[in-house]
């Protein structure tokens, strides 16, 4: 084979250049120990891409790919124009969307909309921020995704996929892959069964049944999240032992004067604890913690960046003080820990074994974060009591936010692999994503849908792009990773009480997960981490076997139907909807306290204590976070303990999600403006 082979990389067993024939291959290239690296990394060398492309390299790749453990990439040819500005567009629909009021008010996704639907218990105001980000963000970007799905089936089918679903797969490396996720998904239903059964019973008891069919999927704006991907937000309506300390260490973080930049450095923290390595000052100079305050749109989903010069690593999020966010300050900086530890592979070796690999590194940190032990050691809680009403609140809570997302992740694509390979057409786009939403979530839209409408594209990863198939996986791999690194760190007890915080044993274990990146294939690297090559529900079910026991108990109990057989109910629109939304209030007064549990032992003076007055601006520190609300229009009183505040953090930090009745959340905090807004029921 004419060509040059350089930049051998000593100890990885490949090169990091390309082979480019200029003349018909011999067959002994097809016994050089080094063309199946070669195959890899061609698509990182366009300089090369016409002679990599030529038939005679694409049909030898070919031959190779099923005796090597790596897929292969995608030769794309270069993006058209028209491809590019189609992705740019669509992102920019979605950074810029808003939800405005008729008094001229608007509403960003973060955090205004979020805080609503995680904070507000009005079935009128979540259904109204709902469908307008449904509206604003999904519908004008319809056509825009239909041509884009042609453009980018073109491209892979050019490379010898049938779709772009069908190259997105091949990453997995299994010709079983989709018999696999089905085979895990029918393992974990049962759990989600009776999980679904047990939330739709507590939010009857809140809603009544006039919203909520016992026997039927639930309302979709009712379960704390935008896209009910992760129910943890509605916990305080689900708390199954009220008199327990309270799990959701939000108001305490607030307390404490957390900020953006000490939650990644707590986070840092932990990763080095485990003889991991710290952020390099690129991260901290350049990454974005916070959303802007100079008024910049940007997409604030969190996510993690790669410069690929082995020192430049960024994470860009819009970071709140919540629990909530420092879990998923955690996840974004595993990315980061992965990048920094196989940065020295060559290029095409820099990425996760598999993508689901990537998004569970983090993941399995927070596991261990989230154990009241854990929070205790950080300060974030007095005492870490661990008796089984203990155990029955803080495994819910975590089946809230892990169980409850394992239908969502399994579907997202699901569907978007129907779209590119043409089983779901333009025309049925909007019917059977809801299909798949009631099959496998037990959901349903609050408000007619139609094909009008483009729910899929209110979700940052169908415009962004992103495979989702990788979350599914990585909710699987983090129960596997946790237990094996568990183990490693001699822990003995529960795997829900397991915290592998300072354990070298474990960080050792993990390091050679990380360092290998995508040089051996996932099954063996999963192997040598776990002892089994296969994706496996087992740990998972181990871990959340106590609530899954207690939720069979209590849905026996209340004679709950599991499942959906009323599967195409749909609850009515409420009277008037949507008059009195956006004028004067927020409507607080209408909606019980969030944590009506803490009321309980606190003094007479606390339950009727005054709304304290800031300078310069006028603020009420009664906040849902602690279980209070304001009782009056002019915002003077508190009903349920008021919340310390630090002086100083009245000046430099949003309290998102946590205003009183009749206030607005601005940059220095929770305000009174001139016209409040007020809504009935």
């Amino acid at each position: 084979m004419k060509g040059t082979i350089n930049s051998c990389a000593p100890g990885h067993g490949g090169c990091a250049w390309v082979v480019c024939p200029k003349e018909p291959l011999h067959n002994g290239c097809r016994n050089d120990a080094h063309l199946p690296q070669n195959c890899v990394v061609q698509t990182h060398w366009v300089l090369f891409r016409t002679h990599s492309r030529a038939p005679e390299v694409g049909s030898l790749c070919k031959s190779l790919l099923n005796s090597h453990s790596h897929p292969l990439p995608a030769l794309m040819p270069f993006p058209s124009p028209q491809y590019n500005t189609i992705l740019s567009d669509m992102d920019k629909i979605y950074s810029t969307a808003k939800v405005c009021l008729d008094n001229g008010t608007c509403w960003d996704l973060e955090p205004d909309i979020s805080d609503i639907m995680a904070s507000s218990r009005s079935y009128k105001k979540l259904l109204y921020a709902w469908e307008g980000w449904h509206n604003a963000a999904g519908n004008p970007l319809r056509a825009k995704y239909e041509e884009f799905v042609t453009l980018s089936n073109e491209a892979y089918q050019m490379d010898g996929f049938e779709d772009t679903g069908s190259y997105w797969r091949s990453w997995y490396d299994s010709t079983t892959f989709e018999d696999d996720l089905e085979h895990l998904y029918n393992q974990l239903e049962p759990l989600y069964l009776n999980l679904h059964a047990f939330v739709r019973r507590k939010l009857y008891d809140r809603y009544g049944p006039k919203y909520i069919n016992l026997k039927g999927p639930i309302p979709a704006h009712l379960l704390g999240n935008m896209w009910a991907q992760q129910w943890n937000n509605i916990y305080d309506l689900m708390v199954p032992y009220p008199d327990k300390p309270n799990l959701d260490v939000t108001s305490t973080m607030v307390n404490q004067g957390w900020n953006a930049t000490h939650m990644f450095r707590v986070s840092e923290e932990f990763f080095t604890s485990l003889g991991l390595l710290e952020m390099p000052p690129e991260f901290w100079d350049k990454s974005m913690l916070e959303k802007p305050a100079d008024g910049r749109e940007v997409v604030c989903h969190a996510s993690a960046w790669d410069f690929y010069n082995r020192k430049d690593f960024r994470i860009k999020q819009c970071t709140t003080v919540t629990m909530e966010q420092l879990f998923t300050v955690h996840h974004e900086m595993g990315h980061v820990q992965y990048y920094l530890q196989y940065k020295d592979q060559p290029v095409s070796f820099r990425g996760g074994a598999n993508p689901g690999f990537h998004e569970a590194i983090g993941d399995v940190m927070s596991l261990s974060v989230s154990t009241p032990s854990h929070l205790q050691k950080i300060g974030l809680l007095s005492s870490a009591v661990e008796d089984e009403e203990s155990n029955i609140n803080y495994l819910l809570k975590m089946a809230l936010e892990k169980i409850a997302f394992l239908p969502f992740g399994y579907l997202i694509d699901q569907w978007r692999w129907n779209v590119f390979n043409g089983r779901t057409p333009p025309s049925r786009y909007n019917y059977d994503w809801w299909y798949l939403r009631t099959k496998y979530q037990g959901i349903c839209a609050p408000v007619s849908r139609n094909e009008s409408n483009f729910d899929p594209g209110a979700k940052y990863h169908i415009p962004g792009n992103t495979p989702y198939i990788r979350y599914f996986v990585s909710f699987i791999l983090q129960f596997q990773f946790h237990k094996a690194l568990c183990q490693a760190a001699n822990h003995t007890g529960p795997l829900h009480t397991c915290d592998i915080y300072m354990s070298k044993e474990a960080g050792a274990k993990l390091r050679e997960v990380l360092k290998a990146g995508s040089s051996k294939s996932w099954q063996e690297i999963l192997f040598n981490l776990t002892g089994t090559d296969k994706m496996d529900a087992g740990a998972l079910l181990e871990y959340f076997s106590p609530v899954t026991t207690w939720l069979q108990e209590q849905n026996n109990k209340t004679n709950e139907v599991l499942g959906w057989p009323e599967f195409d109910w749909r609850p009515p629109v409420p009277e008037g909807y949507p008059e009195g939304i956006g004028k004067a209030g927020t409507g607080r007064s209408q909606e019980k306290s969030l944590n009506p549990r803490q009321d309980k032992g606190v003094s007479a003076a606390d339950k009727k204590g005054p709304c304290l007055q800031g300078f310069p601006l006028k603020y009420c520190l009664c906040h849902p976070a602690v279980g209070s609300s304001c009782l009056d229009d002019n915002s003077t009183l508190c009903a349920g303990p008021t919340l310390s505040i630090l002086t100083q953090l009245l000046g430099s930090h949003n309290l998102p999600g946590q205003c009183g009745r009749g206030q607005k959340e601005t940059p220095r905090g929770c305000v009174i403006p001139q016209e409040q807004e007020q809504e009935q029921g």
